[in-house]
């Protein structure tokens, strides 16, 4: 056979007939996408041109550096009244809002959560993701689990984490000694939640887990090892026991108990999947969140040695005398609360939440935007607003003096309307609780050489950790 012969240019007339095929097929699919994406940018920038932003490309949208995406939320919150889109690259955009009327009108919606799909792996269909009748049910039959009846003794168990976290403090540093604070108070709230959870024994803070990390992850994993057992087991007892108040007289319930024991309008109950999956929501949410707002609290304190001051003064009065904290202390300190809150609005735990539109939305000042927009609601752009907040960036705990008005969605540490946090209450007492006992045995000072970056992911981190001096009170 001659060279000639395998020739591309000699391929026998069926193989060529279908390369050329094929090359105009895909020069049509091309087009198509490129017809495709034309038209819904297209339909993009006029949904959305009532709303000016800073300039951006075509293709690569607004390009902000990852260590820059707060700075430049709140350079958007004074230039750009209410709201701006913000293009990412092509077709990709998310209308960003920090307005609280803006914030009103969307939260008292039903729009579905839009940027959370990637975590049901994980975590399983519980609240989080849940939209619907479904979310509506598994909301009301959620409820009881954070009546104060059942979240008074779980103070006693936030308190023994903390006591245990602090005891290894003490134990780590030296009276000028810096400590990166996060993995510590990350373990300590995974060793309350487990145990509020489903009565978990032992602590997590002991186990020699690694201390490379307490993300959501190693949080979700550690719950599924124990989830699936503990309910087979709790729904043995549960035939055994058979009622409620027969459980409740031999120990204090969990959340987990409250979910076997709830039941729809129909009278059937949750699956066992679905008992998974709420456990598992609870334990995400209310582990990593939580973490974030005490370190950042820490944070706060520490750069304001007279309001901490202060705050320890007023704890010293409560439990000074070596009294457990109890429920009942806990609405007995309104300024470390004003400075918790505070600090909250400075360093809020989630940063944003998403919605995507199911129907098309009209604003208090008559500016709109159709069905299918995803929307970013910026929790950090709202509390850093200066047209909502005064000297934003001044820490100034009289902002939530009772008698210091302020709009009712200005400060949304937990979200607002009704996707708010179902367990805000049970994160504010743990808050108060880890505040109240560290102040009673350390102050917290700020390391100079190593100031937090803070960077937005799924709950607000330091892209360098958070790191703190730690002074032992004599």
């Amino acid at each position: 056979m001659s060279v000639s012969a395998l020739s591309p240019t000699r391929l026998p007339g069926s193989i060529s007939g279908f390369l050329q095929v094929a090359s105009v097929l895909s020069l049509l699919l091309l087009l198509f996408k490129a017809v495709q994406f034309y038209l819904h940018r297209q339909w993009l920038l006029r949904a959305t041109q009532q709303f000016p932003s800073p300039p951006f490309h075509w293709l690569f949208g607004h390009k902000v550096p990852q260590d820059q995406e707060l700075q430049d939320i709140v350079t958007r919150t004074k230039n750009f009244p209410s709201a701006c889109p913000q293009w990412l690259w092509g077709t990709k955009m998310r209308f960003q809002v920090y307005d609280p009327d803006y914030m009103k009108v969307i939260l008292g919606r039903s729009d579905p959560k839009g940027s959370y799909r990637f975590l049901a792996p994980w975590i399983g269909y519980g609240l989080l993701l849940l939209n619907g009748e479904r979310w509506f049910q598994h909301r009301r039959m959620l409820t009881p689990a954070f009546h104060y009846d059942i979240l008074k003794p779980y103070v006693r168990i936030m308190a023994d984490s903390v006591h245990i976290m602090l005891d290894k403090w003490e134990q780590m540093v030296g009276q000028d000694s810096t400590l990166e604070i996060f993995r510590h108070i990350s373990l300590m709230t995974l060793d309350t939640i487990m145990k509020c959870a489903f009565s978990h024994e032992g602590s997590v803070q002991l186990d020699n887990v690694s201390s490379n990390g307490c993300q959501a992850k190693n949080a979700c994993r550690l719950a599924h090892d124990h989830t699936d057992q503990v309910i087979k087991s709790r729904k043995a007892q549960l035939q055994d026991e058979g009622e409620l108040e027969k459980i409740k007289k031999k120990r204090r319930l969990d959340f987990l108990d409250i979910l076997l024991f709830a039941r729809m309008e129909n009278g059937s109950s949750l699956s066992d999947k679905d008992l998974r999956a709420e456990v598992d929501t609870f334990m995400f949410e209310g582990h990593d969140t939580t973490a974030s707002a005490i370190s950042w609290i820490f944070y706060a304190l520490a750069t304001q040695p007279e309001h901490q001051k202060r705050c320890r003064e007023e704890v010293q009065s409560l439990l000074g005398d070596g009294s457990p904290i109890t429920w009942d202390y806990l609405d007995q300190m309104p300024y470390t609360t004003m400075c918790i809150k505070e600090a909250l609005r400075l360093y809020p735990p989630v940063p944003t939440v998403s919605r995507d539109l199911s129907t098309p939305i009209t604003f208090p000042d008559g500016r709109s935007l159709p069905k299918g927009i995803p929307v970013l609601l910026s929790f950090y752009g709202l509390h850093h607003n200066p047209t909502v907040w005064p000297n934003p960036e001044v820490f100034d705990p009289s902002r939530f003096a009772p008698e210091s008005p302020r709009h009712s969605h200005s400060f949304l540490p937990f979200s607002g309307g009704p996707r708010n946090c179902i367990g805000k209450q049970f994160a504010m007492n743990e808050l108060k609780v880890a505040v109240a006992l560290t102040l009673l045995r350390f102050e917290l000072l700020p390391d100079p050489n190593r100031i937090p970056v803070p960077v937005p992911r799924l709950v607000l981190k330091s892209k360098n950790g958070i790191h703190l001096c730690l002074k032992k009170l004599q």
